[in-house]
């Protein structure tokens, strides 16, 4: 799977009933040291059977907005927040609704971002051209 293809929407495996961290690692193009990492931040949560990690549906999906999420510049707490509403009940409306937002703040501060850095740019050119185009040393 290509890293872009990663972060699109995961499509459903009925093939599967469950996942391991290789699965996974392989699928989404991580570490098996990030899946535990995100195990730890309590992401994901996977069913332990002795050593050996099974990782369900839902923890392939939240590992999938968790990847999306970081990809586009969320913290981990904002993903948190963001997966965690999928457990209110609703119908996924609050969810989608914080995500929806989170989504054009980020878009907002990206093109400031953008902004800042395409003037960032232009002054840095116009120096250089100052000095590129001032008086020469004679050696």
């Amino acid at each position: 799977m290509s890293a872009s293809a990663a972060y699109a929407v995961v499509s459903p495996r009925p093939d599967r009933e469950s996942f391991t961290i290789t699965d996974l690692s392989a699928e989404f193009g991580v570490t098996p040291r990030a899946l535990r990492f995100y195990e730890d931040e309590g992401l994901i949560a996977p069913e332990r059977r002795g050593l050996v990690r099974i990782y369900s549906h839902r923890d392939r999906a939240r590992l999938a907005w968790i990847l999306r999420g970081k990809r586009v510049g969320f913290s981990l707490a904002d993903i948190r927040e963001m997966i965690d509403l999928y457990d209110l009940g609703d119908g996924r409306q609050t969810q989608r609704a914080v995500a929806i937002q989170r989504c054009r703040d980020r878009i907002a501060a990206l093109e400031q971002q953008k902004h800042d850095l395409d003037a960032a740019i232009n002054e840095l050119t116009e120096f250089v051209g100052v000095l590129d185009g001032g008086p020469k040393k004679k050696e």
